[in-house]
């Protein structure tokens, strides 16, 4: 369809777009202009006049929609005129029982707007449409409302801080967007202690509420908060909650901030404190409605952004929209009460389980940790803290050189963090390379996965520029000579280790697919052959690399001789190994189960109308390709793979039934890890229905139209699970 311009009307049609719609507005009607325009344009074309583009006619075609335009929705054009015309009173009532529950309204909306603006929105049109703190001065003699704007303000400039740092801001790009707002205010810095101030003198209100009748004389002096003595306790309740709470989270942001993780014992105990403030303010909820009048409450509970119920004052969440981003502002909804305070007992979780880590210095640890973490779906500044963590000063936690953690990663003698070699230009790069795949790793699953897959062309080729500066430097570095010397080990042992880190990359790349629902089930085939095939060489990587380590500790301890009459024993290979052939059994028997009901049943292929299955594999793996992860794989070999797999033949050889064996076997080695027990249970899951619902079909024999194979992930999030039904 052809489309034109409101540009065009207005050459033959002059009407001034400065005058408001009213007596004086003249129109006219264009249809017949734009009929005749659109007869003699073809298809694509679109009609522009002189200085008006193509940019300015789309932003021309979205006039009168008010999430584009600006002007649309718009109470006061400045923060001055709001003040003027009575937006943002002080005192918030002359009625003191109505200002202090305006002035519990205004803290309640203020939290919805900080969790409104962590989850992404504009800072400017969340937290900054409180008047009081586009104007700090205002609040100077309302001592309760300045003290809690100010904690707010610090606050959010300790958040802003850490997540700049970190960088993470670039998944959200409006987070750490100030547009020159009133981030930092001069006594801001003293925050605690008038809010400490302030929060005595509401404590001595609610004990002289509280006292008996003996003790009222020794109270008469102090004020009450408000003019009604059945209210008082339940006021003074409410704020002291809400106060606490800010002064906790406030110390739970900075002390989360102090380096080498000196803050985290004192931030998890301001976090229970946190908890418990939370809970106090959700008990808070039932007072609060029933002193505010029914005609005063909000229409939908749901949206209800204040514990009483009532719209708070001083708010304007059209003020700062041009403040928003370059481009025309968004409409900013923001949640409610209840669920922020839901958010932030889920950030405060994540936080609390950041401030539970050993700081552990092997990085397989981190990896395991991190890996971990991310399964709660943490929230951006929880991840802003923990990359914080992680990462200080190009340090492992601040402490622990990036060398030193190769070097204890690759399972090298201690000795050898200190040697020369770390200055070579190419360990270098592999220390920022490092450091890179911990940011990487801190961001969502969506980023991360997009970035993992960029990343793994730098690790392959790290590994190449490495094996030619040691050849350059050291000669033959495939040698296993006794007497080779400390350089020839640490080189060997770290070729190793960036082969492993690079299959362990790819296999984290794989999975993030299923957690992102990247797949479809035609896919699953070929997708958990790649699967077999990285997990297959991401174990021989990590049992060369033990096995090398054995071999050193050996010889420190044994003279040749020993060695000699030692390498004839049988090599038991260790848990970590075993546990990763727990999954190549899974990946594997998925596989050819699969490739099975394709051939024999015509089910699960994955030809569309679109793209063919070659296509598909290269959508799905390209970063893998080209990276040559690993080398002489193309989707010829999967085809070559799979083509000849049979119901019959799996049933002789049930990977399900091996990957069930190995895991029970596995249950005494990971008795102390819960973690590792979790897996195993979901591994046995899975094998366990599997080799099940593998052994059903093959009995079947002749296939059955009435009988239907699906795979679910009810038991373990990647690798699915095959349910046998009759329709």
């Amino acid at each position: 369809m052809a489309e034109i311009s409101e540009a065009e009307g207005d050459r033959d049609v002059p009407i001034c777009p400065s005058i408001p719609s009213g007596e004086q507005t003249v129109w006219a009607d264009a249809s017949s202009l734009l009929h005749l325009a659109c007869n003699d344009l073809r298809d694509g074309e679109l009609m522009h006049g002189e200085n008006f583009n193509l940019f300015a006619a789309m932003s021309a075609l979205e006039i009168m929609d008010p999430k584009m335009d600006s002007g649309m929705v718009r109470t006061y054009y400045s923060v001055d005129e709001a003040i003027e015309y009575g937006a943002a009173p002080i005192p918030l009532s002359f009625d003191k029982t109505v200002d202090v529950q305006r002035t519990i309204d205004i803290m309640d909306h203020l939290l919805a707007c900080e969790a409104t603006w962590h989850k992404g929105c504009s800072l400017a049109q969340t937290v900054f449409s409180c008047l009081y703190l586009l104007r700090p001065d205002i609040t100077s003699s309302h001592a309760l409302l300045h003290s809690y704007c100010n904690v707010i303000r610090a606050t959010c400039n300790a958040v802003v801080s850490t997540v700049s740092d970190t960088r993470t801001n670039e998944e959200e790009d409006l987070f750490t967007m100030t547009h020159g707002l009133p981030l930092k205010v001069d006594g801001d810095d003293k925050c605690l202690t008038m809010l400490h101030a302030v929060e005595e003198t509401i404590a001595r209100q609610l004990r002289a509420c509280k006292a008996t009748l003996s003790k009222k004389r020794v109270t008469e002096d102090i004020e009450p908060l408000q003019n009604n003595p059945d209210l008082e306790e339940g006021y003074c309740k409410a704020l002291l909650c809400r106060l606490r709470f800010r002064k906790h989270l406030y110390h739970v942001v900075t002390n989360m901030k102090r380096p080498q993780g000196r803050g985290l014992e004192l931030a998890k105990k301001h976090i229970a404190c946190c908890f418990q403030e939370l809970d106090s303010m959700s008990e808070s909820v039932e007072f609060l409605r029933s002193t505010v009048a029914q005609g005063t409450l909000e229409d939908g509970t749901e949206n209800e952004t204040t514990a009483s119920g009532c719209q708070p004052i001083g708010f304007d969440s059209t003020l700062n929209s041009r403040l928003s981003a370059p481009t025309p502002p968004r409409a900013i909804q923001t949640i409610s009460w209840k669920k922020a305070v839901e958010y932030f007992q889920k950030l405060l979780h994540e936080l609390e389980i950041i401030c539970s880590y050993n700081l552990d210095p092997v990085f397989e640890g981190v990896l395991r940790f991190v890996v971990e973490f991310q399964k709660f779906q943490p929230e951006l500044v929880a991840r802003a803290h923990l990359q914080h963590l992680l990462i200080q000063d190009a340090k492992l936690y601040g402490r622990d050189p990036v060398f030193a953690v190769i070097c204890k990663a690759s399972l090298l003698p201690e000795v050898a963090k200190n040697h020369d070699i770390q200055k070579n230009e190419t360990l270098v790069q592999l220390g920022q390379l490092l450091i890179t795949l911990l940011r990487v790793l801190c961001t969502n699953i969506s980023w991360q996965r997009r970035k993992l897959g960029k990343i793994l062309q730098d690790w392959r080729i790290i590994h190449v520029q490495l094996e030619l500066a040691f050849r350059k430097e050291f000669g033959d570095i495939s040698t296993t000579s006794s007497n080779e010397n400390i350089c020839m080990k640490i080189c060997r042992h770290i070729l190793i280790w960036v082969e492993e880190q690079t299959y362990w990359i790819a296999a984290r790349f794989l999975m993030l697919g299923f957690e992102l629902d990247l797949y479809s089930a035609g896919e699953y085939c070929m997708v958990y052959w790649y699967m077999y095939i990285i997990l297959i060489k991401l174990g021989e990587k990590t049992h060369m690399r033990t096995m090398t380590s054995n071999e050193i500790s050996k010889r420190k301890g044994k003279k040749k001789r020993e060695f000699v009459k030692d390498g004839g024993k049988d090599y038991q290979l260790p848990p970590s190994i075993l546990f990763l052939q727990c999954h190549v059994y899974l990946a594997e028997g998925l596989t050819m189960m699969l490739a099975a009901l394709r051939n024999e049943r015509q089910i699960y292929l994955s030809a569309g109308p679109f793209n063919s299955e070659h296509e598909r594999f290269v959508q799905h793996f390209e970063l893998l390709l080209k990276a040559c992860l690993p080398d002489h794989v193309s989707y010829y070999s999967f085809q070559e793979t799979t083509a000849h797999a049979r119901l019959s033949n799996l049933s002789m050889y049930n990977c399900f039934k091996e990957a069930q064996r190995s895991a029970k076997d596995l249950r005494s080695s990971f008795s102390n890890d819960p973690d590792k027990m979790s897996e195993l249970r979901r591994i046995e899951q899975v094998a366990e229905h599997n080799s099940v619902a593998l052994g059903l079909i093959s009995r079947l024999g002749t296939p059955d139209p009435s009988l239907k194979v699906q795979f679910e992930f009810s038991h373990h999030p990647f690798f699915a699970t095959a349910v046998v039904k009759r329709s």
